[in-house]
């Protein structure tokens, strides 16, 4: 798959699950009851013991998910990731080295931000999303909505605080996915095997986001908006 079409998964799913896990079977394990649940997309991220030979077995054995990488915070890490068949990265703050080496690998980019500013920069060096993080902290989908009435061209992903209380919120406030940590791995159910668990929290956020969008308005782009849109897609080629 290609950037765009890989992209077109992640914001179709509208979930992305990260793992973060103390062990390479534990992460095995969270990723099978994750997919069992309906929902393929997953990032591994680097803090995961192991993580470049999950992320190689993954792509090997299940060419039916979207296996990306998290938490990577430098050219090297990339390189690895890359190099181990990651098709996107993600990280919690932004570095435009990794948004440009991303994209000469042609495959999705997901930095983290948080200021108007540093979504905007983020977008405009090429990012396929901006992952806000940690959006919770700093007023939750209420921050959300206002960062998207300012820049609607802007794709989203909201980080950081998302649980079962407030995912739904997040997608109507105009993120166009969530990103979701522990609220659907739980450490506990990793611990002890619970996969039926696992799936079926999976199956529950899955829900919260199509039922979401099916209450979102369809809203057409301003003029300022779209001309934006087009000056980013000129500069990420």
């Amino acid at each position: 798959m290609n950037r765009n079409e890989i992209a077109d998964i992640i914001r179709q799913t509208g979930v992305v699950p990260a793992v973060r896990v103390a062990s390479a079977d534990e992460a095995h394990f969270a990723v099978e009851a994750i997919a069992s649940g309906g929902i393929p997309v997953v990032e591994i991220t680097t803090t995961v013991p192991g993580c470049l030979d999950v992320i190689m077995h993954l792509i090997k054995h299940h060419p039916k998910m979207v296996v990306g990488a998290g938490t990577v915070l430098d050219l090297e890490m990339a390189q690895k990731c890359v190099d181990a068949g990651a098709q996107f990265l993600t990280a919690p703050g932004f570095d435009c080295a990794i948004v440009e080496f991303a994209a000469k690998h042609d495959i999705p980019s997901m930095p983290g931000a948080l200021t108007p500013t540093e979504v905007v920069t983020a977008w405009r060096t090429g990012a396929d999303f901006v992952k806000v993080f940690p959006c919770g902290q700093v007023g939750a989908d209420s921050y959300i909505r206002a960062l998207t009435r300012s820049l609607p061209q802007i794709p989203l992903i909201a980080a950081g605080g998302v649980d079962q209380q407030n995912a739904e919120a997040f997608i109507l406030a105009g993120a166009t996915a969530i990103g979701v940590g522990t609220q659907l791995i739980p450490t506990e159910a990793i611990q002890r095997r619970q996969a039926k668990r696992v799936r079926e929290l999976a199956m529950r956020f899955a829900k919260f986001v199509k039922e979401a969008r099916e209450r979102v308005p369809v809203k057409k782009m301003p003029p300022a908006a779209a001309i934006l849109s087009a000056l980013h897609c000129t500069a990420s080629k």
